[in-house]
Protein backbone atom coordinates (compact mmCIF):
# COMPACT_ATOMS: atom_id res chain seq x y z
CA UNK A 1 0.00 0.00 0.00
CA UNK A 2 1.52 3.32 -1.06
CA UNK A 3 1.45 6.47 1.05
CA UNK A 4 -1.34 8.23 -0.83
CA UNK A 5 -3.66 5.25 -0.53
CA UNK A 6 -2.99 4.97 3.20
CA UNK A 7 -3.66 8.68 3.76
CA UNK A 8 -6.82 8.48 1.69
CA UNK A 9 -8.22 5.56 3.66
CA UNK A 10 -7.25 7.11 7.00
CA UNK A 11 -8.46 10.68 6.55
CA UNK A 12 -10.75 10.72 3.50
CA UNK A 13 -12.94 7.65 3.72
CA UNK A 14 -16.12 9.09 2.21
CA UNK A 15 -18.20 6.10 3.27
CA UNK A 16 -17.41 6.80 6.94
CA UNK A 17 -18.07 10.48 6.43
CA UNK A 18 -21.44 9.81 4.83
CA UNK A 19 -22.45 7.55 7.69
CA UNK A 20 -21.68 10.10 10.42
CA UNK A 21 -22.94 13.16 8.51
CA UNK A 22 -26.57 13.01 9.80
CA UNK A 23 -25.39 12.90 13.42
CA UNK A 24 -23.03 15.82 12.85
CA UNK A 25 -25.82 17.92 11.38
CA UNK A 26 -28.70 16.98 13.68
CA UNK A 27 -26.81 16.68 16.98
CA UNK A 28 -23.24 17.96 16.84
CA UNK A 29 -23.76 21.19 14.90
CA UNK A 30 -26.88 22.19 16.87
CA UNK A 31 -25.26 21.61 20.25
CA UNK A 32 -22.05 23.39 19.25
CA UNK A 33 -24.00 26.47 18.16
CA UNK A 34 -26.10 26.45 21.34
CA UNK A 35 -23.02 26.28 23.57
CA UNK A 36 -21.11 28.90 21.59
CA UNK A 37 -23.93 31.43 21.25
CA UNK A 38 -25.00 31.15 24.89
CA UNK A 39 -21.42 31.45 26.17
CA UNK A 40 -20.76 34.42 23.88
CA UNK A 41 -23.89 36.25 25.03
CA UNK A 42 -23.11 35.78 28.72
CA UNK A 43 -19.43 36.49 28.18
CA UNK A 44 -20.22 39.72 26.34
CA UNK A 45 -22.47 41.01 29.13
CA UNK A 46 -19.94 40.10 31.83
CA UNK A 47 -17.09 41.49 29.73
CA UNK A 48 -18.82 44.85 29.28
CA UNK A 49 -19.37 45.02 33.03
CA UNK A 50 -15.69 44.22 33.62
CA UNK A 51 -14.66 46.92 31.14
CA UNK A 52 -16.73 49.56 32.93
CA UNK A 53 -15.29 48.44 36.25
CA UNK A 54 -11.78 48.54 34.79
CA UNK A 55 -12.06 52.18 33.68
CA UNK A 56 -13.85 53.30 36.84
CA UNK A 57 -12.08 55.95 38.95
CA UNK A 58 -12.78 53.83 42.02
CA UNK A 59 -9.99 51.46 43.05
CA UNK A 60 -12.53 49.13 44.68
CA UNK A 61 -14.01 48.47 41.25
CA UNK A 62 -10.78 48.39 39.25
CA UNK A 63 -8.97 45.94 41.52
CA UNK A 64 -11.58 43.10 41.41
CA UNK A 65 -11.86 43.51 37.64
CA UNK A 66 -8.08 43.25 37.28
CA UNK A 67 -7.86 40.16 39.49
CA UNK A 68 -10.72 38.47 37.66
CA UNK A 69 -9.17 39.16 34.26
CA UNK A 70 -5.73 37.92 35.30
CA UNK A 71 -7.20 34.76 36.82
CA UNK A 72 -9.30 33.54 33.91
CA UNK A 73 -6.88 34.67 31.23
CA UNK A 74 -4.01 32.93 33.00
CA UNK A 75 -5.68 29.55 33.61
CA UNK A 76 -5.87 27.05 30.73
CA UNK A 77 -9.38 26.72 29.34
CA UNK A 78 -9.46 22.97 29.95
CA UNK A 79 -8.57 23.48 33.63
CA UNK A 80 -11.29 26.10 34.11
CA UNK A 81 -13.90 23.84 32.51
CA UNK A 82 -12.91 20.88 34.68
CA UNK A 83 -12.87 22.94 37.89
CA UNK A 84 -16.28 24.47 37.22
CA UNK A 85 -17.81 21.31 35.77
CA UNK A 86 -16.70 18.98 38.53
CA UNK A 87 -16.72 21.39 41.43
CA UNK A 88 -20.31 22.55 40.88
CA UNK A 89 -21.68 19.30 39.48
CA UNK A 90 -23.86 18.49 42.50
CA UNK A 91 -25.32 21.99 42.59
CA UNK A 92 -26.02 21.92 38.84
CA UNK A 93 -27.65 18.48 39.07
CA UNK A 94 -30.21 19.79 41.54
CA UNK A 95 -31.16 22.66 39.23
CA UNK A 96 -30.73 21.35 35.68
CA UNK A 97 -30.51 17.58 35.99
CA UNK A 98 -27.73 15.43 34.51
CA UNK A 99 -26.96 17.72 31.55
CA UNK A 100 -23.48 19.32 31.76
CA UNK A 101 -24.44 22.11 29.38
CA UNK A 102 -25.13 24.82 32.01
CA UNK A 103 -21.76 24.31 33.68
CA UNK A 104 -19.95 24.10 30.35
CA UNK A 105 -21.60 27.31 29.16
CA UNK A 106 -20.86 28.98 32.49
CA UNK A 107 -17.18 28.01 32.36
CA UNK A 108 -16.80 29.23 28.77
CA UNK A 109 -18.59 32.46 29.72
CA UNK A 110 -16.11 33.13 32.51
CA UNK A 111 -13.20 32.59 30.14
CA UNK A 112 -14.73 34.69 27.38
CA UNK A 113 -15.68 37.56 29.71
CA UNK A 114 -12.05 37.99 30.80
CA UNK A 115 -10.99 38.50 27.18
CA UNK A 116 -14.08 40.48 26.24
CA UNK A 117 -13.51 42.84 29.14
CA UNK A 118 -10.06 43.74 27.89
CA UNK A 119 -11.37 44.14 24.35
CA UNK A 120 -14.18 46.46 25.43
CA UNK A 121 -11.90 48.43 27.73
CA UNK A 122 -9.42 49.05 24.91
CA UNK A 123 -12.22 50.09 22.58
CA UNK A 124 -13.81 52.48 25.05
CA UNK A 125 -10.50 54.07 25.99
CA UNK A 126 -9.66 54.56 22.30
CA UNK A 127 -12.56 56.99 21.94
CA UNK A 128 -11.29 60.56 22.07
CA UNK A 129 -11.76 62.32 25.40
CA UNK A 130 -13.30 65.23 23.54
CA UNK A 131 -16.35 63.08 22.84
CA UNK A 132 -17.15 62.87 26.54
CA UNK A 133 -16.35 66.53 27.09
CA UNK A 134 -18.69 67.52 24.27
CA UNK A 135 -21.48 65.36 25.73
CA UNK A 136 -21.05 66.91 29.17
CA UNK A 137 -21.06 70.39 27.61
CA UNK A 138 -24.43 69.55 26.04
CA UNK A 139 -25.80 68.69 29.48
CA UNK A 140 -25.67 64.89 29.20
CA UNK A 141 -24.91 62.88 32.33
CA UNK A 142 -21.86 60.62 32.49
CA UNK A 143 -23.96 57.46 32.24
CA UNK A 144 -26.01 58.71 29.30
CA UNK A 145 -22.90 59.85 27.45
CA UNK A 146 -21.31 56.44 27.95
CA UNK A 147 -24.43 54.56 26.79
CA UNK A 148 -25.27 56.66 23.76
CA UNK A 149 -21.93 57.98 22.52
CA UNK A 150 -18.76 56.45 23.94
CA UNK A 151 -19.63 52.75 24.30
CA UNK A 152 -21.22 52.39 20.81
CA UNK A 153 -18.13 53.94 19.20
CA UNK A 154 -15.81 51.75 21.26
CA UNK A 155 -17.69 48.55 20.38
CA UNK A 156 -17.64 49.40 16.70
CA UNK A 157 -13.88 49.87 16.78
CA UNK A 158 -13.22 46.46 18.35
CA UNK A 159 -15.79 44.49 16.34
CA UNK A 160 -13.14 42.31 14.63
CA UNK A 161 -11.66 41.35 18.00
CA UNK A 162 -15.12 40.45 19.33
CA UNK A 163 -15.80 38.14 16.40
CA UNK A 164 -12.36 36.57 16.82
CA UNK A 165 -13.27 35.83 20.43
CA UNK A 166 -16.52 34.24 19.26
CA UNK A 167 -14.50 32.01 16.94
CA UNK A 168 -12.29 31.03 19.88
CA UNK A 169 -15.39 30.10 21.89
CA UNK A 170 -16.65 27.90 19.05
CA UNK A 171 -13.37 25.97 19.09
CA UNK A 172 -13.22 25.80 22.90
CA UNK A 173 -16.74 24.37 22.99
CA UNK A 174 -15.17 21.04 22.00
CA UNK A 175 -13.72 20.84 25.52
CA UNK A 176 -17.16 20.49 27.10
CA UNK A 177 -17.07 16.77 26.29
CA UNK A 178 -14.74 16.36 29.28
CA UNK A 179 -17.75 16.86 31.56
CA UNK A 180 -19.49 13.80 30.12
CA UNK A 181 -22.17 13.98 27.45
CA UNK A 182 -25.11 11.75 26.72
CA UNK A 183 -25.88 10.73 23.16
CA UNK A 184 -28.19 13.63 22.43
CA UNK A 185 -25.85 16.17 24.05
CA UNK A 186 -22.73 15.57 21.98
CA UNK A 187 -21.18 18.46 20.09
CA UNK A 188 -19.26 18.30 16.80
CA UNK A 189 -15.99 17.05 18.22
CA UNK A 190 -17.57 14.37 20.37
CA UNK A 191 -19.71 13.03 17.52
CA UNK A 192 -16.67 12.83 15.26
CA UNK A 193 -14.51 11.25 17.93
CA UNK A 194 -17.09 8.56 18.79
CA UNK A 195 -17.50 7.68 15.13
CA UNK A 196 -13.72 7.56 14.68
CA UNK A 197 -13.39 5.13 17.60
CA UNK A 198 -16.14 2.87 16.29
CA UNK A 199 -14.84 2.74 12.72
CA UNK A 200 -11.11 2.87 13.51
CA UNK A 201 -10.85 5.68 10.97
CA UNK A 202 -10.13 9.39 11.35
CA UNK A 203 -12.37 10.50 8.51
CA UNK A 204 -15.30 11.42 10.85
CA UNK A 205 -12.97 13.71 12.77
CA UNK A 206 -11.86 15.29 9.51
CA UNK A 207 -15.50 15.95 8.66
CA UNK A 208 -16.06 17.49 12.10
CA UNK A 209 -13.06 19.73 11.49
CA UNK A 210 -14.56 20.74 8.15
CA UNK A 211 -17.72 21.84 9.96
CA UNK A 212 -15.65 24.03 12.27
CA UNK A 213 -14.01 25.61 9.22
CA UNK A 214 -17.40 26.19 7.57
CA UNK A 215 -18.52 28.11 10.66
CA UNK A 216 -15.39 30.11 11.45
CA UNK A 217 -13.85 31.04 8.09
CA UNK A 218 -16.91 32.93 6.72
CA UNK A 219 -17.18 34.78 10.02
CA UNK A 220 -13.60 35.94 9.71
CA UNK A 221 -14.10 37.30 6.19
CA UNK A 222 -17.49 38.82 7.05
CA UNK A 223 -16.09 40.81 9.95
CA UNK A 224 -13.25 42.07 7.74
CA UNK A 225 -15.82 43.42 5.29
CA UNK A 226 -17.82 45.03 8.09
CA UNK A 227 -14.68 46.56 9.56
CA UNK A 228 -13.69 48.10 6.23
CA UNK A 229 -17.23 49.43 5.77
CA UNK A 230 -17.19 51.09 9.20
CA UNK A 231 -13.76 52.61 8.66
CA UNK A 232 -14.31 53.97 5.15
CA UNK A 233 -18.07 54.45 5.09
CA UNK A 234 -20.29 53.98 2.11
CA UNK A 235 -18.95 55.71 -0.92
CA UNK A 236 -21.30 56.64 -3.73
CA UNK A 237 -19.62 56.93 -7.07
CA UNK A 238 -20.61 60.18 -8.82
CA UNK A 239 -19.45 61.63 -12.06
CA UNK A 240 -16.77 64.33 -11.63
CA UNK A 241 -18.05 67.87 -12.08
CA UNK A 242 -15.98 70.51 -13.80
CA UNK A 243 -15.55 74.02 -12.47
CA UNK A 244 -16.28 75.33 -15.97
CA UNK A 245 -20.00 74.85 -15.34
CA UNK A 246 -20.18 78.10 -13.33
CA UNK A 247 -18.23 79.90 -16.04
CA UNK A 248 -20.75 78.77 -18.67
CA UNK A 249 -23.61 80.12 -16.54
CA UNK A 250 -21.93 83.52 -16.32
CA UNK A 251 -21.35 83.63 -20.07
CA UNK A 252 -25.03 82.84 -20.74
CA UNK A 253 -26.22 85.92 -18.83
CA UNK A 254 -27.36 88.94 -20.90
CA UNK A 255 -24.76 91.55 -21.62
CA UNK A 256 -24.65 94.34 -19.06
CA UNK A 257 -26.33 92.26 -16.36
CA UNK A 258 -23.18 92.12 -14.29
CA UNK A 259 -22.60 95.84 -14.64
CA UNK A 260 -26.17 96.73 -13.70
CA UNK A 261 -26.06 94.97 -10.36
CA UNK A 262 -23.18 97.02 -8.82
CA UNK A 263 -24.78 100.25 -10.00
CA UNK A 264 -28.05 99.36 -8.32
CA UNK A 265 -26.23 98.56 -5.12
CA UNK A 266 -24.33 101.88 -5.18
CA UNK A 267 -27.51 103.86 -5.72
CA UNK A 268 -29.06 102.19 -2.73
CA UNK A 269 -26.07 103.05 -0.58
CA UNK A 270 -26.06 106.67 -1.67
Amino acid sequence: MDLLTMLSRTFFDFASMKEVLPQLLATGLVNTLIISLAATLLGTLLGLLLALMGISPSRWLRLPARLYTDLFRGLPSILTILLIGQGLARFSYQLFGPTPYPLGIFALSLIASAYMGEIFRAGIQSVERGQMEACRALGMSYGRAMRQVVIPQGIRRVLPAIVNQFIAIIKDSSLVYLLGLMTGQRELFRVGQDAAVLTGNLSPLMLAGLFYLIITVPLTHAVNVIDVRYRTGRRRLTAPQSGLKEVEEVLKRPEGALAAQPLTGNRGQS
